[in-house]
């Protein structure tokens, strides 16, 4: 009777903090002038968008023909002037400067452009392997690792609505990983699915250790959180990454593989080029929208619309690339977004909590 009432209770506390949620979301953006509301309009469009665009694009160059890992990780990080562009025009339009550099902040950034570069070619292991829809799923698990090691690294507090949400998303990529059978692409092999489940998963663990670096990065080296310079972090941090992978691609000799592959691509050169030129703008707008996101609105903002962006990839590649939808997966999507959902929960009320103990403090 008491776990009916404690679940009952549960479900109550949820639906209030979504609520809550909601019109808070909706006075932040109609608190904003009108510049800033549409920025934040594009910067969430950006998120919904351009990531899910970025995942099915991966997965239509190999479906297409495509077979190199080195080129699909080359290409995440190709579009680096992009982000470097929208730094350079905000430096003008604000009058500002670029942050000096130290010692330990350009080892921090080296360090974090070799991590880049090692994940985003484990991630084109998965998706070379795994249906669109599969991979997204299981990159979500990157919020599981983001948690173990925020609280390893960084010292943040694991709540028991963090707990619950490492639990939840958890047992999601199990699931998926217990519906391998009805899972597979048609010439994917049991062990070819297990490769690029396997690299999915450290990719994912590698993702969340980057997270908490960065966290650690600001909280020791940098001292502050302003939206010029988390973009230089990232513009640093994503030529870096080109760099070490365009070792990688000249080293495995596949750019000479590039005109091959463009010659027998499905849909024709063109098309391959495309492919790998839309991936690299689509990444960068959506690492763009994500940094806007997080100086504009909030962390909670950022997070309720990556909650939004998994299903969402996962429905657009059922529908353009007829991925199996199996009840396994269904399932797995609704545990996904319940796991997001009570991170974001713990995550607003510990906020809560911080404010309301400030203003005690503050009466005193």
């Amino acid at each position: 009777m008491s776990t009916n009432s404690d679940s009952v209770e549960f479900s109550v506390r949820m639906m209030s903090t979504i609520i809550e949620l909601k019109s808070r979301l909706w006075r932040t953006f109609n608190r904003r002038p009108w510049t800033d509301r549409a920025l934040l309009f594009l910067s969430g469009a950006a998120m919904l968008v351009a990531f899910p665009a970025s995942s099915l694009l991966s997965r239509l160059y190999f479906a297409n023909g495509g077979k190199s890992k080195w080129i699909i990780s080359w290409v995440a990080v190709a579009g680096w002037p992009l982000t470097a562009l929208l730094l350079v025009t905000w430096y003008f339009l604000n009058g500002m400067s670029p942050t000096r550099l130290t010692a330990k902040l350009c080892f921090s950034y080296v360090l974090l452009g070799l991590l880049s570069a090692a994940d985003n070619l484990m991630f084109a292991w998965a998706y070379a392997f795994l249906p669109a829809s599969t991979a997204s799923l299981i990159a979500s698990s990157s919020l599981v690792f983001s948690a173990i090691f925020g609280y390893a690294l960084v010292g943040n507090k694991l709540n028991s609505s963090a707990i619950n949400a490492i639990v939840i998303i958890t047992a999601g990529t199990v699931l998926i990983g217990l519906d391998s059978s009805s899972d597979r692409l048609p010439g994917v092999t049991n062990k070819q699915y297990a490769v690029g489940f396997i690299w999915d998963i450290l990719g994912s663990a590698l993702h969340g250790l980057i997270f908490a670096l960065s966290e650690l990065l600001f909280m020791k080296i940098l001292g502050r959180r302003s939206f010029h310079v988390v973009l230089e972090q990232q513009t640093i941090v994503s030529l870096l990454a080109f760099v070490f992978t365009t070792i990688g691609v000249a080293v495995n000799k596949d750019f000479r593989t590039m005109r091959l592959e463009a010659s027998s691509f499905k849909d024709g050169q063109l098309a391959y080029y495309m492919v790998l030129l839309w991936g690299a703008i689509t990444f960068q707008l959506g690492v763009a929208g994500s940094t806007a996101i997080l100086y504009l609105a909030s962390t909670v903002m950022a997070g309720v619309l990556n909650a939004v962006r998994v299903p969402l990839t996962s429905l657009a590649a059922v529908a353009l690339f007829h991925d199996p939808m199996s009840s396994f997966k269904i399932l797995a999507i609704v545990l996904t977004v319940w796991g997001f959902a009570s991170y974001i929960y713990g995550f607003s009320s510990a906020r809560k909590s911080r404010q309301s103990q400030n203003q005690d403090l503050q009466s005193v």
